[in-house]
């Protein structure tokens, strides 16, 4: 293989670029995990986490990937056979879907477009039916990483409220914490489930779940049988900043780190507006071009990735591989039912003016190179915007 100058540019949604500064934070020597400066870490790291989900529940950090921290979420608080309502608003939401299935869950999916987030109407309207409350659980995606949708989670907690049913509010946001703006207790979600190598800018590695008291009442009573994946034992050690079994421990010394950047120095709320000035950014450039962006919802546009649509007789895997091959960046690929008809652009996490600007030259050099006809400048108008709205 030839060598390649520069960095390479990951700008796929998620595994992100993982910052210099954290990268160090964990290039340290691995303590005792059962000694007591381990201890004192683990407390400051489990109590600091919850700032980030905006809870003042107890947040759980499995050893796993988010797909690990789906499962914990529905074998703790949940029993084999139990109806459950999801909702299908792209490849995650499906897979999630799936597993359910695979547990012994009955899951009841909502079918969706991609294109649009959750409808708190139909949810609201499902509940509804269901009078003898069979339905144990509702399932939703915050920020669906396939589509570049983002659902309005307040909305649909204000419809399950609506009906007056008691099921739990279980929602994923492995993409979406610490990029877009979320409220585990304003909300009333009672199992946030997400993932480290996203927002919270580390290698992938780490999986939570942030735990309502109502959740925790359904785990006294959850019928799986569960040993790795066990709130109880997790909460028992944790207590005192320890874990039941060998944690990830350079993994909890960079998610320290991540967590004095996000939190103590440039603050949430900047956090957020930065990601969502971005992706405005992407979307003009995409307008400008002449291109769609797959969400179909103003105010769900996500603020963590852009999902572009390329336009009929053009295969967006070979313009990905082509950007890939000239300019040494990975765009995110089409999955499931948009393979090969979208690219995903990715702009969450240790990310700036420049590195947005980069991003998207690469992607109009591409598209130009792969032949697709677009309205050349894209570039030039995002500049625009990003030097109009400079801080």
């Amino acid at each position: 293989m030839a060598y390649k100058s520069g960095r390479h540019f990951l700008q796929i949604p998620g595994p992100s670029p993982v910052p210099d500064r954290i990268l160090r934070a964990m290039d340290m020597p691995v303590i005792d995990h059962r000694g007591p400066e381990f201890g004192e870490m683990g407390k400051r790291v489990l109590e600091k986490l919850k700032g980030v989900f905006k809870t003042e529940c107890p947040v759980i950090v499995f050893p796993s990937s988010g797909t690990g921290a789906w499962e914990a979420a529905l074998v703790n608080a949940l029993s084999p056979g139990d109806k459950v309502l999801m909702y299908e608003t792209g490849q995650f939401a499906t897979l999630w879907h799936e597993l359910a299935t695979r547990v012994g869950l009955e899951p009841e999916f909502i079918s969706g477009d991609w294109r649009h987030g959750v409808d708190p109407e139909k949810v609201a309207a499902r509940l509804k039916e269901d009078t003898n409350h069979e339905i144990k659980a509702v399932c939703c995606v915050h920020n669906e990483t396939s589509t570049g949708v983002t659902s309005r989670i307040g909305e649909v907690r204000k419809a399950i409220d609506s009906t007056g049913h008691p099921a739990l509010f279980m929602v994923d946001t492995i993409s979406g914490l610490a990029s877009a703006d979320y409220r585990h207790d304003e909300w009333g979600v009672d199992v946030t489930v997400t993932g480290s190598q996203k927002g919270l800018m580390l290698p992938p590695g780490l999986g939570f779940n942030c735990v309502s008291q109502k959740a925790l009442a359904a785990h006294e009573k959850s019928g799986f049988k569960k040993s790795y994946w066990d709130w109880g034992a997790m909460l028992g050690n944790n207590a005192s900043g320890f874990f039941p079994y060998t944690p990830a421990t350079n993994l909890l010394y960079g998610l320290e780190e991540a967590l004095k950047m996000l939190l103590d120095e440039e603050g949430l709320e900047n956090v957020f507006a930065r990601h969502k000035r971005h992706a405005k950014a992407c979307r003009i450039a995409v307008e400008h071009w002449g291109l769609e962006t797959l969400c179909q919802v103003e105010e769900e546009h996500s603020p963590v990735l852009t999902g572009v649509v390329v336009p009929d007789g053009h295969d967006a895997d070979e313009i990905r591989k082509l950007i890939l091959d000239k300019f040494d960046m990975s765009l995110g690929t089409g999955l499931g039912k948009v393979k090969g008809k979208v690219f995903r652009i990715g702009h969450l996490g240790h990310f700036n003016d420049l590195t947005l600007m980069g991003t998207l030259s690469g992607v109009e050099m591409g598209l130009a190179l792969s032949g697709v006809p677009i309205n050349k400048g894209g570039c030039q108008a995002a500049m625009d915007y990003l030097a109009e709205t400079a801080d």
